[in-house]
């Protein structure tokens, strides 16, 4: 029984390395993936871009911005005279945070009352408004004790209030919920359409649809089309749910969003459509599909900051269409973003997926002949 386990094994082995590709599918996905994580799967916030809306000239209050300054995990960016100056900072991703000091900081300071101090933050990831505040309690909390060292311990200390814009309960679900729109609808679409060509060749149905009346074109479009419909009702029933069951604020335009979902269905059925035309089986569809969606998904921003990111990484998540497409979901749920700023996300995904519908089909033709 040994003896044909072993051979069985040795065949198993043979049969997976004796095909070049198999060999690079088999080793080259996990050091990607081990690459990818490494760099990208990061919780932790480095050089935070904030501004200070500073109303005190008191030296109390130029103390505390000089903390938050010299903190490695923060970056002074602006510099606000005008409360109006605020919300296009906020709302442009200039700036994750606001420090706001009251003209009346250290003159409560010094007369024994508690000194109050506004932050304001994006709110639109909870998980790094979560993190940030920590940071800002943290340095606070070193004001304080220095300031209680020079005063005896008896004086009143900084008053922080938080307020967090887009999500103000900090509502985990209001920023995974839309995410998860993108993600499933990668995953549908890519699948499917990641499988379509391949089980043709891997079932010997293939040679049969080339003898058909149907041009490579028509057979390349016919296999595009149920992925991209499937994607399309996927997405609309996830956007239900997660404005009826999950109770997330639908505060944008439908229009914006449909159209944000088209562009990105285009680009990820082209995606899926190469990974069919290169593939011989389904086994290799899968993992070809796989070797794509993890990358796609890591460096999305779906559950890490971009902006946390080495810079050669982040110049690579331009590649990426679901990058875009969570913006424009984060946007139209979370922020009611009109159609007109969010232009500058629909053509990088138009783009790209006409770029990759073009290498579809050629690399379809290619593989007729």
């Amino acid at each position: 029984m040994l003896k044909r386990i072993r051979a069985l094994m040795i065949k198993e082995f043979l049969a997976l390395l004796k095909d070049k590709r198999s060999r690079v599918v088999v080793f080259v996905p996990p050091l990607v993936q081990l690459l990818i994580f490494g760099y990208a799967a990061t919780f932790d916030l480095n050089r935070i871009p904030f501004a200070v809306y500073n109303e005190d000239p008191g030296q109390e209050a130029r103390d505390l911005v000089a903390r938050f300054g010299a903190s490695p995990n923060f970056r002074q960016v602006a510099v606000m005279t005008h409360e109006a100056e605020i919300s296009p900072q906020v709302d442009a991703r200039r700036v994750l945070m606001v420090l706001h000091i009251s003209p009346q900081f250290s003159r409560e300071l010094l007369s024994g009352r508690p000194g109050p101090v506004q932050v304001i933050v994006d709110g639109r990831n909870s998980n790094t408004a979560a993190i940030l505040l920590g940071y800002v309690n943290t340095i606070v909390a070193a004001f304080n004790a220095d300031w209680q060292q020079r005063t005896g311990g008896a004086a009143a200390q900084a008053s922080l209030e938080f307020r967090a814009w887009f999500n103000p309960n900090l509502l985990s679900r209001w920023f995974i919920v839309p995410g998860i729109v993108g993600l499933l609808t990668l995953v549908v679409t890519t699948l499917v359409t990641a499988l379509s060509v391949a089980r043709e060749r891997e079932q010997g149905t293939f040679d049969q649809l080339l003898v058909t009346p149907f041009r490579p074109g028509e057979i390349l479009l016919g296999k595009a089309l149920p992925g991209f419909i499937i994607g399309f009702f996927e997405a609309t029933l996830i956007i239900v749910l997660a404005t009826l069951w999950f109770q997330v604020p639908l505060r944008g335009s439908l229009l914006t969003l449909y159209v944000g979902l088209l562009c990105f269905l285009i680009s990820t059925v082209g995606a899926g459509l190469m990974i069919s035309s290169l593939a011989v089986t389904q086994q290799q569809g899968l993992l070809g599909a796989f070797l794509f969606l993890v990358p796609s998904i890591l460096l999305s921003g779906f559950a890490t900051p971009i902006a946390n990111m080495p810079v050669w990484v982040q110049q690579v998540t331009y590649l990426n269409p679901m990058r875009y497409f969570l913006v424009i979901l984060r946007g139209v749920f979370l922020q009611g973003t009109p159609f007109h700023l969010l232009l500058d996300q629909f053509w990088p995904m138009a783009a790209l997926g006409l770029i990759n519908l073009l290498l579809a089909a050629y690399l379809f033709r290619h593989r007729l002949y």
